[in-house]
């Protein structure tokens, strides 16, 4: 029998649901090179491809792919971020559901992506449901934006944020604290792996409300967040007086190709 997620990662799993328009509006999307190392990863464009794209959120990585030329449908359990979705990109097929129990045919799709949403999965479950609905030779993407913690100031907040929620880094970033590609149990995928870094600038304002939709702060005690959003805000302002941030991410990408012949 396969384990349930624990209490605290469903919580925190669920807690985009409210969040939904904040996290709209303030989380950073994907640079355009992300995509190119999709395609030359995965051997082929992403014009005409059928893609799938789950755990899709407010629809980030969904635009991205469907402005690309993807025939893209998309897969959300969450009530409040199909909600949103759905006022942002309403001509884009969204389906309910989630990445250990696809809604989708086998052996229909060319790409399948995971956009910051593979490490809520149970990969006991994820991976094989992944093979199943991935023709032969399909591709499986993964990626995370993650804070460049080389950059001085966003490793002095990464710090911070480990000491007053007590979540690490590693933790924050893979949900259960292991790399996707190792924590495959089936041994089925073997992951290329790419690094694309990038950033962007945005008012300081934007910068705490995109720290404010992480589920960490989302789940935690409401006094001791603006508490700690506040301290921030002071912090920042001393190093960007301007009040504009350089947000800087390393965008983490695994990918990794179905069998051509199906295995037993």
């Amino acid at each position: 029998m396969t384990a349930q997620p624990e209490p605290r990662i469903q919580a925190r799993a669920h807690s985009f649901n409210a969040a939904a328009a904040l996290y709209a509006a303030n989380r950073p999307s994907y640079p355009p090179a992300l995509l190119d190392a999709v395609e030359t990863l995965a051997g082929r464009p992403l014009a005409g491809a059928r893609v799938a794209d789950i755990g899709a959120g407010t629809g980030m990585a969904t635009a991205l792919l469907h402005a690309r030329g993807a025939r893209v449908v998309a897969v959300e359990p969450g009530d409040g971020m199909a909600a949103q979705f759905r006022r942002a990109l309403p001509g884009v097929p969204l389906v309910r559901g989630d990445g250990n129990h696809l809604p989708l045919a086998t052996a229909s799709l060319d790409l399948l992506t995971y956009a910051q949403s593979w490490h809520w999965t149970d990969q006991a479950r994820s991976v094989p449901e992944a093979l199943r609905v991935l023709r032969p030779g399909g591709s499986l993407a993964l990626w995370w934006n993650t804070g460049a913690v080389d950059v001085p100031w966003i490793g002095a907040q990464a710090e911070r944020l480990e000491r007053h929620f007590g979540v690490d880094r590693v933790v924050e970033k893979n949900g259960d604290g292991r790399r996707s590609a190792l924590a495959d149990p089936t041994g089925r995928l073997r992951f290329a792996h790419r690094t694309v870094r990038w950033s962007r600038r945005v008012p300081l304002d934007v910068h705490l409300a995109n720290l404010g939709s992480h589920s960490v702060l989302l789940v935690h005690d409401e006094e001791s967040t603006a508490a700690f959003l506040a301290e921030e805000r002071r912090l920042l302002l001393a190093a960007f007086p301007d009040g504009t941030v350089e947000e800087t991410y390393d965008v983490e990408l695994l990918l990794a190709t179905a069998p051509r012949r199906p295995q037993p």
